[in-house]
């Protein structure tokens, strides 16, 4: 019998749940996002939450593999060469509707570019796709005095289930870049207290404007509570400024880069871990 895996304290790797979920039904939300929902008994066991910016990996084996849905990815990288092996890609949990079993996910489409958007353009009731998950930490924390919530089409599924899980009444400062005024949402759960501000691209680099409009803006009283995710250059940028010189504790801040400009998604992702280490050494230095 072989060696469990373990992890880098030397325990044992708990094995990630492998769900299988069938493409139900999909729609265009604007020109380049799709929403794709999923559903079937793949899904049985998929755990409730309170969590707003949860998460699942999904499983795309290459063109041509040799195996379909439902296969196990650990038999198919002990078996086959690399280039057979499924590509993992990260995608938010809009929603996940326990009663009816069905995972909403939205996808950027961008035309041929990349894995993901391509196959949910393409997806039609009755595929399959199977993924891991789900994971998260962050949902808007109900004793805070205000909420920031900003980022790209990358984080508009997250944003739009945090400002859905907002407490009633609550006070937000929502940004949100896209690139010209088709790629609007116009049915965003915005309450009284909620502005939403939609900043259109355009010829701007991705996060330019995201980037000036926090800057710019006057945050309210109090202790706020801030969700910022999106293009890793402008998080960077945003992180230093609300942390370093905005003075926001770390501990209500939630900062991640969810893709990088000039990066593919698997150089991004293989270099990320490297990134948040020099984002938190940056917090380090900020805080001696």
């Amino acid at each position: 019998m072989s060696e469990p895996q373990r992890d880098g304290d030397g325990r044992p790797r708990r094995k990630k749940a492998l769900r299988t979920g069938e493409v139900v039904r999909t729609s265009w939300l604007t020109p380049h996002m799709v929403r794709v929902v999923l559903g079937g008994e793949g899904l049985a066991g998929f755990p409730e939450s309170e969590l707003t910016d949860r998460y699942v990996k999904l499983l795309f084996p290459p063109a041509g593999a040799s195996y379909a849905v439902p296969y196990d990815p650990d038999q198919v990288r002990a078996e086959l060469p690399a280039d057979q092996w499924p590509v993992t890609r990260t995608y938010t949990v809009r929603a996940w509707d326990a009663a009816a079993g069905e995972l909403t996910i939205d996808f950027v489409h961008h035309g041929d570019e990349g894995l993901a958007g391509p196959w949910a353009a393409a997806a039609r009731p009755g595929d399959r796709i199977q993924l891991l998950g789900p994971g998260g930490a962050y949902t808007p924390r109900p004793d805070a005095d205000w909420h920031l919530l900003a980022g790209d089409e990358s984080a508009l599924p997250a944003i739009a289930a945090a400002l859905e899980g907002l407490p009633a009444g609550a006070r937000a400062l929502v940004f949100v870049e896209v690139a010209g005024p088709e790629e609007e949402q116009g049915d965003l759960a915005a309450g009284p207290g909620v502005d939403v501000r939609w900043l259109h691209r355009g010829a701007s680099l991705p996060g330019e404007l995201l980037v000036h409009a926090v800057r710019a803006t006057t945050l309210p009283a109090g202790d706020g509570h801030v969700f910022v995710h999106g293009e890793a250059h402008a998080v960077r940028e945003l992180r230093r400024h609300l942390r370093a010189e905005r003075g926001l504790d770390p501990a209500w801040t939630s900062i991640s880069g969810y893709w990088r400009r000039g990066d593919t998604e698997d150089r991004w992702q293989s270099g990320k871990r490297e990134w948040n280490a020099a984002l938190e050494a940056e917090d380090a230095a900020v805080a001696r």
